[in-house]
């Protein structure tokens, strides 16, 4: 056990109940998750520590633990694991018992930064997904006082837009009795994995494998300079954090002059600086789409996000063509980023073989802003005013460790008035000199193209 758990001073098991329980295959978007688990060697958890109003009781979170874990058959799931130790059912209970931790903390501590570190050591440690509910949660206190609460949730039942799902449905719980007062919005775990293995969940995945075979057939197997361990580096995967003012300024403009969204700004400055760094054009970029435009899923309290397939040629165009390409791209990867990964999986080994070179698609986008953010207005965009901004630009390398990753990966943080990346890469496929290009070009191009629509990406057509 760790330090902070040791230090755990009492505990509250909390009785709830639901409907729909059963027994149902994994969905595409747990088998989805669940690859990324494996690639990582752990379980990978959503969640986080907030404070709370100092008039908050313990029995006021327990409270709001029993309506979800009862309303949500997500939060009352556990798995089946195979031979392997791979889960291969999921299991939702009707009812049952999870259980709140609370720490006390004395004069010496910080409640802030004890709940912070709580949080860390709740994500660190594996999940046990046969025996333990997907929800850990710890109320700290000071003098008998709430001040935070920490919660974690098992990715694999859960993303965030789900989360974000589970809390507006909190404005269903009548404080005063505890009682729901409308009924459960959005479709439920099972009924999703019942949907996904029907005649109609097939044709779904044989229209997505349709868009991506072509793709995928065209497109170079590579995606990074060296195909191998080019300088074994010990640590392996390297992560540099860029922090911008500029981006979002030159951002809204380009997408106000184009008519594109900024998320797909963005996804074109990405696809631009890849092919400038790699040499490597068309960029190929999986990109993370929510799927919550779907039928009954915008409201839906699971794991319902996949990647799509964005192909985006950005040789010898202007910034602004290459915008709009990436705006083609990602709407057909987001019209059929909804499959059976398993499928997908066929398919790359089938085309890899036929190719006779293994086709390498570790290049992911994911932005985790949410719509409002990505759509909050800017001001008034001067040069002075973005020369000021970006000399105030941040990069730092986050950390260097083994622990596998995805060759590269890059996430937006969800953050008001600027742009928080961080962008993962395997060196020994891709140097750490060219991971820190990547993460500064994205800013350069965006830059250079805000008060420019004829700025041209740099990349050549020979480049391919």
């Amino acid at each position: 056990m760790s330090v902070l758990l040791d230090r755990k001073t009492g505990e509250v098991v909390v009785a709830f109940a639901g409907d729909g329980g059963g027994i149902a295959e994994l969905t595409w978007g747990q088998r989805e998750i669940w690859a990324a688990f494996e690639l990582a060697g752990h379980s990978i958890g959503l969640g986080g520590s907030m404070a709370v109003p100092p008039e908050t009781t313990v029995d006021d979170v327990v409270a709001v633990l029993r309506f979800s874990m009862s309303r949500h058959q997500a939060l009352r799931t556990r798995f089946h694991l195979d031979d392997r130790g791979r889960p291969d059912q999921q299991v939702v209970a009707e009812a049952g018992e999870v259980t709140v931790d609370l720490f006390d903390v004395d004069g010496d501590d910080e409640p802030g930064e004890f709940a912070a570190a709580l949080r860390w050591e709740y994500e660190d440690r594996d999940f046990d997904y046969a025996h333990e509910w997907p929800v850990r949660l710890g109320v700290v206190r000071r003098r008998g006082v709430v001040t935070h609460v920490v919660v974690m949730y098992c990715h694999l039942i859960i993303d965030g837009y789900g989360m974000d799902a589970m809390n507006r449905d909190l404005v269903h719980l009548d404080r005063a009795t505890g009682q729901a007062t409308g009924p459960v919005a959005g479709i439920q775990p099972l009924d999703q994995a019942r949907a996904q293995a029907s005649t109609a969940g097939e044709r779904q995945s044989d229209a997505a494998m349709r868009y991506w075979e072509p793709l995928l057939r065209n497109v170079s197997a590579r995606r990074f300079p060296f195909p191998g361990p080019s300088s074994p580096r010990t640590p392996r995967y390297w992560q540099v954090g860029l922090i911008s003012s500029a981006m979002p300024l030159a951002i809204t403009a380009i997408a106000g002059r184009t008519g594109v969204d900024q998320a797909q700004v963005l996804l074109a400055a990405h696809a631009v600086s890849l092919a400038r760094v790699t040499g490597i054009n068309p960029s190929l970029i999986r990109v993370v789409v929510s799927n919550r435009f779907r039928p009954g899923f915008a409201e839906s309290v699971s794991v319902v996000n996949q990647t799509g397939l964005c192909v985006i040629d950005v040789a010898d165009v202007s910034f602004d063509e290459a915008v709009r390409r990436a705006w083609r791209s990602f709407l057909g990867a987001g019209l059929h980023a909804y499959y059976d990964p398993r499928r997908l999986h066929r398919l790359v080994a089938d085309l890899s073989r036929e190719r006779g070179e293994d086709i390498d698609l570790a290049c992911f986008l994911n932005d985790a802003r949410r719509p409002h953010r990505r759509e909050e207005p800017a001001p008034v965009l001067t040069e002075a005013a973005l020369r000021a901004a970006r000399a105030a630009t941040q990069v730092r390398w986050v950390y260097r460790r083994d622990q596998p990753n995805e060759r590269m990966f890059l996430h937006i943080n969800d953050v008001p008035d600027r742009i928080d990346l961080v962008l993962c890469g395997d060196t020994w496929h891709i140097s750490p000199a060219d991971l820190e290009a990547c993460a500064l070009g994205l800013e350069d191009i965006v830059v250079r193209a805000a008060f420019d629509a004829n700025a041209a990406t740099g990349v050549r057509a020979t480049a391919a």
